[in-house]
């Protein structure tokens, strides 16, 4: 650029005759520097393109120049309808802020038959009951549920194991369905379980009240077993016993798995995913270890470092993509909603991607003992003795106290990605997001520290892998809108071609 950027203000004023609108830039490559805008719009330019646009010598009949009016990173007249059109867009991918707090999660019970290695929680033994939610506890809790704005609630029920305290799952359904329908609210339920107790009481219950099950699949039996240990050692064939009575009382679509990455799972990523295949899933959640409860204990058995997890992550993703190339259908969660961040204006659900964090404002959790927090991760670092994001409790404090208090406010000015060091000039900052708990966990600040920061290594790489892909392979490119679309890429591929 020369000394183009030291020349006086009206150097630029006589220059183009357009204006630049808001965006992020980074060298991609040695010879393309990715743009993106303020609502996740994104072009490639040259570097030579690059230095026109910022010089304002872009010729204004060029391709180039019409692809940044139509995504809005110039604009070149005094209609007021860009900005429009941009604020729209702005709105639509802030639209997780609407309704405030809608994910509400219910440990019924810290009992857990299982003793699994990388098990965030601080379990106990079956025979504890003194550790399971009382009826008192459940009516206060939904007293809160039921205070939230959000006209679309879900309930989630977590553990331990929680058909441990079934009789307490029942309460609250039967109670929230009731309150639901005297307050207008939709309300869904999920029950998050190892499935290892199921029975044909519980599935009937289930059915009868739509509630969706979700499970643990860590891959085949030489994987699940030893992850996931519990007296016989015969988790893996409980789970797909229970998976199977499942699908067959529920239905297919509402049973779902979700798998953790070990030390030992590093070395299997291809069984992993036909693993999955063989049980007709059509779609795995590559999770890594969190620094949480019994995973930070076992870190020196079963833990690996974020640069293995990354590997292991590209080379599982690469499978995945080959599998959907010859036609079967197997998307990789995490991809699907960063796909849908940087191709789509919309908004996901995903709390761990959103600014501010969705920490309280998006999901609560509401322990078995009454107290409130602000994430699943901020009680199991309260499990772990710092109750640094505890809210309150549903016995003694009321729902201003818990939703609106200093500790909420401190969380939200937090994770404010527009804002925050490191992130506030990140070309991929509209695609990321804030984990205020997991900084604290880990650098013992709630805005961490991003050029050290796990959390930002990990986005980085996979928006960085998923872009380049995207732009390098015309048919992982259909395979990845087909992702975001949830349609089955076997048939967009057809669809298209």
């Amino acid at each position: 650029m020369g000394q183009i950027e030291f020349q006086p203000r009206e150097y630029f004023e006589s220059r183009g005759r357009y204006g630049l609108l808001p965006f992020r830039f980074m060298q991609f490559s040695d010879t393309q520097r990715l743009l993106v805008n303020e609502v996740g719009e994104h072009l490639f330019l040259t570097n030579e393109h690059f230095n026109e646009l910022v010089s304002f010598r872009l010729d204004r009949h060029s391709d180039v120049y019409l692809d940044l009016k139509g995504k809005h990173f110039l604009f070149d007249s005094d209609s007021t309808v860009p900005f429009e059109l941009l604020a729209l867009k702005y709105r639509t991918k802030k639209a997780h802020l609407s309704g405030f707090t809608r994910l509400h999660i219910f440990v019924v019970s810290l009992r857990c038959e299982h003793s699994c290695h990388y098990c965030q929680v601080s379990r106990v033994s079956t025979d504890r009951a003194v550790y399971d939610m009382s009826p008192e506890t459940a009516s206060k809790a939904l007293d809160l549920v039921f205070r939230s704005p959000a006209e679309s609630i879900k309930i989630e029920f977590q553990g331990g194991e929680p058909l441990l305290n079934f009789n307490r799952i029942k309460q609250i359904v039967q109670e929230a369905e009731r309150r639901a329908q005297e307050s207008g609210k939709r309300v869904d339920f999920v029950v998050t379980t190892n499935l290892a107790l199921i029975t044909e009481d519980i599935l009937e219950f289930l059915r009868d009240h739509g509630v969706v099950v979700s499970t643990s699949l860590d891959g085949p039996e030489f994987i699940h077993n030893p992850n996931r240990p519990r007296p016989g050692n015969n988790s893996y064939q409980l789970t797909i016993d229970g998976l199977n009575k499942c699908r067959a009382s529920l239905g297919f679509e509402r049973v779902s798995a979700i798998m953790t990455t070990t030390k030992l799972s590093l070395q299997h990523p291809r069984e992993i995913v036909d693993e999955y295949v063989r049980h007709g899933f059509e779609s795995i959640f590559l999770r890594n270890l969190s620094p949480y409860g019994f995973a930070v204990k076992t870190q020196s058995r079963i833990g690996y470092s974020m640069d293995e997890f990354l590997e292991f992550y590209r080379v599982t993703l690469d499978y995945i993509l080959e599998l959907n190339r010859k036609g079967i259908n197997l998307v990789e969660t995490y991809a699907q909603i960063l796909l849908t961040r940087i191709l789509t204006p919309f908004s996901t659900g995903y709390v761990d991607l959103q600014s501010p964090s969705g920490a309280g404002i998006g999901a609560a959790v509401y322990n078995y003992d009454g107290d409130i927090y602000a994430s699943d991760e901020s009680r199991m670092l309260a499990e772990m003795g710092d109750e640094q994001f505890r809210l309150g409790n549903v016995h003694s404090n009321t729902y201003e106290q818990i939703f609106g208090g200093n500790l909420i406010r401190s969380i939200v000015r937090s994770s404010c990605v527009e804002s925050l060091p490191g992130c506030a000039d990140c070309a991929f900052q509209s695609y990321c997001g804030a984990d205020p708990v997991f900084h604290y966990a880990s650098q013992k600040d709630m805005i961490g520290h991003q050029p050290t920061s796990e959390f930002h290594k990990k986005n980085f790489f996979i928006i960085n892998y998923l872009l380049n892909l995207y732009h390098s392979d015309e048919t992982i490119r259909k395979i990845f809108w087909a992702w975001v679309h949830n349609v089955p890429a076997s048939e967009f591929l057809r669809e298209v071609a």
